[in-house]
């Protein structure tokens, strides 16, 4: 590890430079634009000794990124002293910017460095918080370098509160203590963010995030949060622990990534770019997290515009983008910043890291979207709110992620996102999402007919399953978003296997023949499917199902196996989970009708084990089997 050796005689090296923050303050003016540092890098006590000063001051313009402080510069008697420009919006000066006494700048972590270095927004002062220097003069951002450093090198004049209890930090960190104009000595503990206990959704959620990570992906979790479950982040760490080789890349680290480093799981050995590093360009925590950052060479802390920047992202292969959305539409668009008209958070890393993974080999771009909110309405919608600022295109879209289970989106059709978004809403919301779907013109009409049958079976319905010849599959209940699944089922079967199945030669199939097969109710109406993975989908390569006769409580059963699939006892795998099925819903047993020359079929059921009746008449038996 590298030893920073602090220049014990700095005081005396600067003493010009050392002042008090109250008499720093003065230096302020009316109708300047002062720069506060990020989260918990907030200097509290210059931003204090600035608050106490109101009274003399005018029309200050208090801009930044986001603090952890009690911003008591946004208190409404204030107003007419400073006017809050945030570019990501926090708890602390929420209500101020929602009523009109705050701006906020929507733009991208990545572009606000360039913001600053540009001249476009002139910065007069910039409050920020640095390490005592070391032998060399250089002070080390610490926790916050993102867009802090930026910040300092454009403003007219810097003041700096000089800690000794701020982490030095490796990686593009340091400023040159001459660059700095003021300084502040203190030694005061940095602000702290707490931990929360997580919300049984975001648990939920995170498991299906872990599912579609892999092992060497590098992973970036976004800073936002989603009112009423708070930040998914934490949740996705205490889920990828038995995950090997990962790597971050991050805006934003908190306490999480403690347990997941200790764990082993990240070691960034496949990281395309700063191999082995965690790359970040602030962390909010505790102590703790502070301590393991300090003069810790695996951390590489860098400004927004390397952090942030698309192109560097997409450079890490298996890139893994986890972001938060207010709420998404139906055809893809994903609200990022504000619910409805009020603004509620900002753009953050969103966008750069999802366009960033979506260009990485074998990326994904995640988007999490709680199915409800905190009043408890679905935040998948048809059409979003009037108001509601949409930062991910529906071209950008590719995962959604909710506690009922994951959407891909990428490529599809309008109607096929309609259908998998509505898949993982809210149970008691996909009826009516279902209806509008349709009379929006998102949905074909002719769907209306299956108006009630919109069911979704649990994730944990799920099953994966090893063939004898090693290879894995997936035993899963039909789902509606398996139309184009069906259709690529039934139009590759052979003239041999089609007629066993329907009895006639004939490839045309309706739509509501189509539909038929999909949308059951899981009770007297059941269907299953076996799936292996094709892209970033699944190609269907069988499927059972059963009609419920509630006169004789049996049920008519039949199945389908693609040519090239049959013969590995995907259909006996089929049989078994419906008899499972019927037996757990007190069905007395089976029938079937099977051509005389299906052997196949028949072995399945003379060899289930149960009593079995069976009568040939024209060239076709009729089954009845006893559980």
């Amino acid at each position: 590890m590298q030893t920073i050796n602090f220049d014990p005689l700095w005081q005396q090296k600067y003493k010009a430079m050392l002042s008090t923050a109250k008499e720093a303050a003065t230096r302020l003016a009316a109708g300047q634009r002062v720069f506060i540092a990020t989260g918990c890098a907030e200097p509290v006590a210059l931003v204090q000794a600035m608050v106490n000063r109101a009274a003399e001051l005018t029309d200050l313009e208090i801009i930044h990124l986001l603090t952890k402080g009690e911003a008591p510069y946004a208190a409404p008697e204030l107003a007419e002293c400073f006017r809050v420009n945030s570019f990501f919006i926090g708890h602390n000066v929420r209500s101020q910017i929602q009523v009109g006494q705050g701006d906020y700048t929507p733009i991208m972590l990545s572009e606000l460095p360039g913001l600053f270095n540009s001249g476009r927004m002139p910065i007069d002062i910039a409050l920020i918080q640095v390490t005592p220097p070391d032998q060399h003069g250089r002070v080390s951002l610490g926790i916050s370098v993102d867009i802090v450093k930026s910040a300092a090198e454009n403003a007219s004049l810097v003041i700096a509160l000089v800690n000794d209890k701020m982490p030095f930090t490796f990686g593009d960190s340091l400023l040159d203590i001459n660059d700095l104009d003021i300084l502040v000595p203190t030694s005061t503990p940095l602000l702290e963010r707490a931990s929360k206990p997580i919300h049984p959704a975001t648990a939920t959620i995170a498991r299906h995030i872990a599912a579609l990570i892999e092992d060497g992906s590098t992973i970036q979790f976004g800073m936002g949060r989603v009112p009423g479950i708070g930040r998914i982040p934490p949740a996705v760490m205490t889920c990828l622990k038995d995950k090997h080789d990962l790597g971050i890349h991050t805006e934003m680290l908190t306490d999480s990534v403690i347990d997941l480093l200790e764990s082993g799981a990240v070691t960034g050995k496949n990281k395309t770019i700063d191999r082995g590093r965690v790359v970040a360009s602030f962390c909010m925590g505790s102590k703790r997290l502070y301590d393991l950052v300090n003069q810790n060479p695996l951390f590489c802390f860098k400004p927004s515009d390397y952090v942030n920047d698309p192109y560097i992202i997409s450079r890490n292969e298996k890139m893994v983008a986890i972001n938060m959305a207010m709420a998404i539409d139906l055809t893809g668009q994903v609200c990022v910043d504000s619910a409805g008209e009020k603004f509620y958070s900002g753009m953050g890393g969103q966008i750069d890291f999802n366009r960033g993974a979506a260009r990485s080999k074998d990326g994904k771009p995640i988007i999490v979207c709680p199915a409800l909110d905190n009043k408890g309405l679905s935040r998948i919608v048809t059409r979003l709110r009037p108001g509601s600022g949409v930062g991910i295109t529906r071209g950008d879209v590719h995962y959604v992620v909710t506690e009922h289970g994951v959407a891909y989106l990428h490529g599809k059709t309008v109607q096929e996102r309609a259908l998998a978004l509505i898949s993982i809403a809210n149970p008691d919301c996909r009826e009516d999402l279902f209806k509008e779907a349709i009379a929006a013109n998102l949905i074909r009409h002719e769907y209306a007919g299956v108006e009630g049958s919109f069911v979704v079976r649990a994730a944990g319905k799920q099953k994966l399953i090893t063939l004898d010849d090693g290879t894995q599959v997936t035993l899963r209940p039909i789902k509606p978003t398996d139309e184009q699944g069906i259709k690529n089922l039934v139009y590759t079967l052979s003239q041999e296997s089609l007629y066993y199945r329907f009895m006639t030669h004939t490839k045309q199939f309706g739509a509501k023949q189509i539909l038929d097969f999909i949308y059951v109710d899981h009770r007297k109406n059941v269907a299953v499917v076996i799936t292996v993975p094709e892209g970033h989908d699944e190609d269907i390569i069988g499927i059972g199902r059963y009609f419920l006769d509630e006169r004789s409580n049996r049920a008519e059963v039949a199945f389908m196996v693609r040519d090239e699939w049959q013969h590995r006892g995907i259909g006996s795998i089929l049989f078994n989970r419906l008899v499972t099925i019927a037996k757990q819903s007190g069905i007395a047993g089976f029938t079937a009708e099977v051509l005389r020359d299906n052997r196949k079929m028949q072995n399945i059921f003379n060899r289930s084990g149960f009593k079995v009746v069976q009568l040939l008449e024209d060239d076709v038996y009729s089954f009845s089997l006893d559980f």
